[in-house]
């Protein structure tokens, strides 16, 4: 097996991966809030890399300066928000218009990067988001039901948390693009899924929920969020930018949307409509456009 094969196959086990994690969200909600599971997932995907942390960048972590912590910090909490919303917006839509909404991610940094980081917008790019916003009508369209019947409320908002969920990724990356100049990417990931896990875990606490109440399936659907899409699907991603190119790697993140939603039309038997269906492929064409046109992000 050449060396490029086995590269792409442990891409496309990523793409798998990830697919998931709909779909694990959906089989822990009926016996869990959206904030635990939240909580949860990066809680243990935290508990996971901490040792490694430790074991292994222990002097780049001793080195960490008042402004790279609070960087840290606000990270953290961008990716806190990302995961709550996203997953609130699985209790209310379907897995396809969700996964396709919170991917749009690149669109937002594109379109916030001149500001932010003094990056500029080329024309791909501000082609690539006025396609992907025409999905997005299209989307919530769909989502909307039927001309003249009424329209379908809790479906809108599920579209909307999860929209606000790609614009607190879009705050993630931002800010993890300036701590990822100075820091090692597993110093990066266990400082940030250790802030958002705290901040989850508070906001638990102050709103009265607990793990201790859940049962042991639950647990386990949980515990798998953590380790297969978290863990395993964004490692193997961070490992294939190595060594292929990252317009390809950023491409195949486009997996992800079809892949759940093929995961949730065979296990949870959600068929998109076809306004829907039209919409998601014209936003997965706009993403794909402004991340063929992104520069490569800085891996280890």
């Amino acid at each position: 097996m050449s060396p490029r094969f086995s590269r792409l196959g442990v891409l496309l086990l990523g793409i798998l991966a990830v697919s998931t994690a709909s779909i694990f969200i959906r089989y822990a909600q009926p016996g869990a809030p959206s904030l635990t599971i939240a909580a949860g997932r990066l809680t243990l995907a935290a508990l996971v890399l901490a040792p490694v942390a430790l074991a292994r960048h222990r002097p780049a972590l001793a080195r960490l300066t008042a402004r790279q912590l609070g960087l840290a910090l606000l990270a953290g909490a961008f990716l806190a928000a990302h995961f709550a919303l996203w997953i609130a917006s699985l209790e209310r839509t379907t897995v396809a218009s969700s996964v396709v909404l919170v991917t749009t991610t690149p669109l937002w940094v594109g379109l916030l990067a001149p500001v932010v980081l003094r990056e500029p917008l080329t024309r791909r790019v501000a082609s690539g988001i006025l396609l992907a916003l025409a999905g997005g009508v299209l989307v919530g369209l769909g989502d909307a039901g039927p001309i003249g019947a009424a329209p379908r409320a809790g479906a809108l908002l599920g579209d909307f948390l999860a929209l606000a969920g790609a614009w607190m990724m879009a705050g993630n990356l931002m800010v993890g693009r300036r701590l990822r100049a100075d820091l090692g990417l597993v110093p990066y990931v266990t400082l940030v899924y250790g802030a958002a896990a705290v901040i989850l875990l508070a906001a638990m606490a102050i709103t009265g929920r607990s793990f201790l109440c859940l049962s042991p399936m639950t647990c386990l659907w949980i515990a798998l969020l953590a380790l297969v899409p978290q863990l395993l699907g964004h490692t193997s991603f961070n490992w294939a930018l190595r060594y292929l190119p990252a317009s390809l790697v950023a491409v195949a993140l486009l997996g992800e949307p079809v892949g759940s939603s093929a995961l949730a039309w065979v296990l949870l038997r959600e068929v998109p409509g076809p306004v829907t269906l039209l919409g998601a492929l014209v936003i997965l064409a706009g993403i794909a456009v402004v991340a063929w046109a992104s520069p490569a992000p800085a891996v280890d």
